[in-house]
C-alpha cells in the first residue's frame, strides 16, 4: 500500500496500491467484496459525486508500454467482480470505449440517474448484474495513465463561488479553461471552507503549476485569495519538475506520494 487518503466532508476515501497486476487484480476484488459487506450508500452524504460503495477501481499505467496491461487488468478485475462479488462493474477510460472516457459521465446525477439509465438499457453493465445493488450501487474500473488529484481551498469563498472558479478552469469553459483539467466547486460542510475540487489528466499538456495559477487568479478575480493547496493520492515526479511544494501552495509533500513514470 502506497497511500490513504480519507476525508469526512467528501465521505470518501482514496487507496493507493502498487504491485504486479496479477496482485492488484486480486487487492481490487477483495476490496469490492469488503466494501459491499461495510458501507451502505443509503447513510451516504458526502459532497464528492458517487455511484458505488467502491466508486472506481482504476489500474493505472505507469509507463506508455504498461497500457495493453493496465486494460487487461482492468477486464479481469471486473468479470471478477460481477461474478464473484455479484456487483455491476462498468468499465471506463482505456478499458471501457468511447462515451466512457471519464467516470463522471456515468456519475452524472448520481446513482438513482445511473440505475434509470440501466434500466433503460441506455447502459449495460460490462460484467455482473444489470441493476445496481441497493447499498453498494456499482463499481467503475478503469485502465488509464496517471492524473493528478488537486484540490485547492478558497477561504471565505461560498459554493457558489467555488463553482465559478471551478467553471472557468475546466477545460472547455467558455472563458478559455485549462485543456485537460476536470474542475468541481463545493462546499465542505465540516471545515466550513470552500474549495475547488480538480484532476488534471495530463500534466504534460497543462503543468501543476499553470492550475494552480488560473485557480488563484480566478478566485482574486472574485475578492477572494486561494489557499491550500490539497493532493490526494499520489504525483507523478515529472509534474514537479521546475516548482516546489511551497509554490504549490502545499503545506508538505512527502517523498512516498512521489511516483515514478516513464515515457519508453
Amino acid at each position: 500500500m502506497r497511500d490513504v487518503h480519507s476525508d469526512p466532508d467528501h465521505d470518501r476515501t482514496v487507496i493507493t496500491l502498487s504491485g504486479p497486476p496479477a496482485a492488484l487484480v486480486d487487492a481490487g476484488v477483495a476490496l469490492a467484496a469488503a466494501a459491499r459487506d461495510l458501507i451502505d450508500l443509503r447513510g451516504h452524504d458526502g459532497v464528492h459525486p458517487f455511484v458505488g460503495a467502491l466508486d472506481v477501481l482504476p489500474f493505472v499505467a505507469l509507463a506508455p508500454s504498461a497500457i495493453p496491461d493496465a486494460v487487461a487488468a482492468a477486464r479481469e478485475a471486473a468479470d471478477r467482480i460481477g461474478g464473484d462479488v455479484g456487483l455491476p462493474c462498468l468499465l471506463y477510460g482505456l478499458a471501457g470505449g468511447a462515451g466512457r472516457e471519464r467516470p463522471a459521465r456515468l456519475r452524472a446525477g448520481g446513482l438513482d440517474a445511473l440505475a434509470a439509465r440501466m434500466a433503460s438499457g441506455e447502459v449495460v453493465a460490462d460484467a455482473g448484474p444489470q441493476v445496481p445493488d441497493p447499498a453498494a450501487g456499482v463499481v467503475l474500473v478503469g485502465a488509464r495513465e496517471p492524473l493528478i488529484a488537486w484540490n485547492i481551498w478558497l477561504p471565505g469563498g461560498s459554493l457558489d463561488d467555488a463553482r465559478a472558479v471551478a467553471a472557468a478552469v475546466r477545460e472547455g469553459a467558455a472563458g478559455g479553461g485549462l485543456e485537460s483539467v476536470r474542475a468541481l466547486g463545493l462546499m465542505c460542510p465540516r471545515t466550513g471552507l470552500a474549495q475547488v475540487s480538480m484532476n488534471i489528466e495530463d500534466y504534460r499538456r497543462t503543468p501543476l503549476l499553470a492550475v494552480v495559477g488560473r485557480v488563484r487568479r480566478e478566485a482574486a478575480d472574485r475578492g477572494l485569495v486561494a489557499g491550500e493547496s490539497e493532493l490526494v493520492g499520489m504525483v507523478p515526479r515529472a509534474a514537479l519538475d521546475g516548482t516546489s511544494p511551497d509554490a504549490l501552495g502545499l503545506p508538505v509533500l512527502p517523498p512516498e506520494k512521489i511516483i515514478e513514470t516513464t515515457e519508453d
